[in-house]
């Protein structure tokens, strides 16, 4: 039997070393090329974006609120020109989709039904309530110039300035 050393780290520099190959250089494999994409956390969407269809908007429209069906919305949107979008035409999003969904071929989530409508829809739609802004905005000027008076004018100057502090001192 073998009497043990009392210096271990002696021994086993005085032991014999294989032959051992070279370490391979690793020029060719660097930290930055097997590095993980850096990932940024967010908050998770409550609804997935759709896959987007060229020459079409998509919008999901209500039609329950708190287990309420709600025939007006949905009616009033179809009117518009939206109409639901098949889930068939959407696969990625039938893992969302709710099961008892009073819509079974459509993409139902949480009460609200996913529909598209052609953009030059979207587009006129735009349009008439810019124009519907434009036109509250220049009564609201002739309403407010009307009470103008030459001895003290008003100033129709939709400039506005923000400052912060006691300024310049």
């Amino acid at each position: 039997m073998p009497t043990p050393t009392p210096n271990l780290a002696q021994d086993l520099a005085a032991a014999p070393v294989p032959n051992r190959a070279a370490p391979a250089t690793r020029d060719i494999e660097t930290r930055e090329i097997s590095e993980r994409p850096q990932l940024r956390w967010a908050p998770p969407q409550l609804l997935p974006d759709p896959e987007p269809e060229p020459g079409y908007s998509f919008r999901w429209i209500r039609v329950s609120m708190m287990n309420a069906a709600d025939p007006r919305n949905i009616s009033a949107k179809m009117r518009e020109g939206w109409e639901p979008v098949l889930a068939s035409t959407q696969p990625k999003m039938l893992l969302f989709v709710d099961k008892e969904s009073r819509f079974p071929e459509n993409i139902e989530i949480g009460g609200l039904l996913l529909c598209k409508t052609p953009k030059t829809l979207t587009d006129q739609r735009d349009a008439y309530y810019q124009q519907q802004a434009a036109n509250q905005m220049q009564s609201v000027d002739s309403n407010f110039m009307r009470e103008n008076d030459p001895r003290m004018p008003l100033f129709n100057d939709r400039r506005s300035k923000v400052t912060f502090g006691k300024g310049s001192a």
